[in-house]
């Protein structure tokens, strides 16, 4: 009977940045989840905008971040078997989140303090696509 089979020399170093940004972005999905079913009146605050009508739009959204924080589990966990949903989440869907928060801005004039969630959208999108391709198999 074979025990456990040892990673190859530098297996681990390939998986990891993987594993982190899996941890990160989970946390930020997750907090933003939270913010939104629990910290509404706060994020109202903070941001200097009317609370959403109705509600239900807010929740929805907060619960979609949840769902989306509890699956980055995933490929904290195995990063090579859940590369697709690094791809999905990271690159496709904060990227495409990071446009739409500038051309928000820009083109209907949303609060220029939403543009801290464009850039951390942004910011996770690019790390995650970088990482993704330095840890493709060759």
């Amino acid at each position: 009977m074979q025990g456990p089979r040892a990673p190859s020399p530098g297996a681990f170093a390939s998986r990891g940045p993987l594993r982190a940004i899996a941890l990160v972005s989970a946390v930020y999905d997750a907090l933003l989840g939270v913010g939104l079913l629990a910290g509404r009146g706060l994020l109202v605050e903070w941001f200097g905008v009317p609370a959403p009508m109705p509600a239900i739009h807010a929740d929805l959204n907060g619960l979609f971040a949840l769902a989306i924080a509890a699956g980055y589990l995933l490929p904290y966990r195995d990063p090579d078997r859940y590369r697709g949903y690094l791809w999905i989440m990271g690159p496709v869907l904060k990227g495409a989140g990071a446009v739409l928060f500038v051309a928000d801005h820009l083109l209907r004039g949303s609060p220029a303090s939403f543009l801290l969630f464009g850039a951390a959208d942004g910011a996770l999108a690019l790390v995650t696509l970088w990482a993704l391709v330095a840890t493709r198999k060759r």
